[in-house]
């Protein structure tokens, strides 16, 4: 259950695995072709590959990388599994693949302990919240819902949304 190169369910073709550094440039790009989302440098995602491998996990399609979450544990909650970014490739939408990918982060030892997921996610990204209410329909747990950071807090002059704290669980 925890085999971190084992193919995931409905995606036989597709290969759900730990990122490995020389992926950090792939994720990148992933992230730029996947609006909303905010870009960090190829640094950033360098080291997403390199120091969370155990919380990320990268979506490989005939040698590609089609998916990517960043996540990590929060030191100071260590039952809570906080995914930063989910982003699926166009050539894979439509196909699960970001709950697959979810499953995966949760199934893996380093979440044994884990028994609620959290993100943050904007009031206009209608695709996120889906598939993070899928999660918590699926997982037969709540989900609720509260302001974590105003647009405000982003800097004078930046067009960035509210980011709004989603909280599922608990779950086993």
């Amino acid at each position: 259950m925890s085999n971190e190169n084992a193919k995931a369910q409905p995606n036989e073709d597709i290969v759900l695995r730990a990122p490995r550094v020389e992926d950090g440039a792939a994720v990148a790009e992933l992230i730029r072709q996947s609006p909303p989302l905010d870009v960090n440098s190829t640094y950033a995602y360098l080291l997403l590959c390199h120091h969370f491998a155990g919380t990320c996990v990268v979506a490989e399609l005939e040698g590609r990388v089609v998916g990517f979450i960043s996540g990590y544990l929060p030191p100071e909650q260590p039952e809570t599994f906080f995914v930063w970014q989910v982003a699926v490739h166009a050539d894979a939408r439509g196909r699960g693949l970001g709950q697959s990918m979810l499953r995966h982060l949760l199934q893996r030892p380093v979440s044994r302990h884990v028994h609620f997921l959290e993100t943050t996610v904007s009031p206009s990204n209608a695709a996120s919240r889906g598939m993070f209410s899928g999660l918590a329909k699926d997982l037969e747990t709540d989900m609720s819902e509260q302001p974590l950071f105003d647009h405000t807090m982003f800097g004078e002059g930046a067009a960035h949304e509210d980011e709004m704290l989603l909280k599922i669980g608990p779950f086993h």
